[in-house]
């Protein structure tokens, strides 16, 4: 996923495409954490050829997602707008120009223009994006702790299920299917209805569960929320 890639512009037909143009996203999050998120959520409606997201301070809060096909994007554009997105209701609309994988695809990517549309698109852009003044929530996930007596956290021995903790509220069984099954082994994810913030995820092995937890540690869901991964109580 090349991040120097030229952004599509904005379509404001909403004519079917294969590249989702994805605003007012939270602007604290960082570009990798941001992309890999887009990626958890959006899979699910099919294969995903890029996630473009840029640093710069005029593109903060926006993402371009182009799938394998326009049923794929139709299908989580109509799923998935208006969606609230780590404390934002995210806002998706078909771009109006193919991304360049697409063209890449389609061998119609012209180097040469690149630039040329590049300029044209940072133009669309500036005269369609409302900004956003709303600030993110503060308010973290919620608890969930496994603590012993006097209130100390107790560490559990290796096991093959995971205790996610400091989740936020809006986290839902998909979301985190999405993290956990590209790890060998991922069985299912259980959450507690009861108390948000808080689930479990289960591997076939204690092994398999120990590299899950090592590479999803401290990932940044959101910008006030860290995913606290421990072993769960047996």
């Amino acid at each position: 996923m090349a991040a120097a890639e030229v952004q599509p512009t904005v379509d404001s037909e909403r004519q079917p495409k294969e590249t989702l143009y994805c605003h007012n996203l939270n602007e604290k999050l960082k570009k990798e954490d941001l992309k890999k998120c887009l990626y958890a959520i959006f899979s699910q409606f099919g294969r995903i050829l890029d996630i473009v997201s840029l640093k710069t301070y005029r593109l903060r809060g926006q993402a371009w997602i182009t799938f394998a096909d326009t049923n794929a994007a139709t299908i989580a554009l109509n799923s998935m707008n208006g969606f609230p997105f780590f404390d934002k209701p995210m806002k998706l609309e078909f771009a109006k120009t193919p991304g360049d994988a697409i063209l890449k695809l389609r061998g119609e990517f012209d180097e040469k223009k690149k630039k040329e549309r590049s300029k044209q698109s940072a133009v669309a852009r500036a005269e369609h994006l409302k900004r956003s003044t709303g600030r993110p929530s503060a308010a973290g996930g919620g608890g969930g702790t496994q603590a012993g007596a006097g209130g100390r956290e107790e560490t559990q021995p290796p096991n093959k299920i995971l205790f996610l903790q400091n989740l936020p509220e809006q986290t839902n069984e998909s979301m985190l299917e999405m993290l956990f099954n590209q790890y060998a082994g991922f069985k299912e994810v259980r959450m507690v209805t009861a108390k948000p913030g808080i689930a479990f995820v289960e591997y076939d092995s204690d092994m398999q569960a120990s590299v899950a937890m090592s590479g999803l540690q401290d990932f940044q869901v959101t910008a006030n929320n860290k995913m606290r991964v421990t072993y769960a109580k047996q």
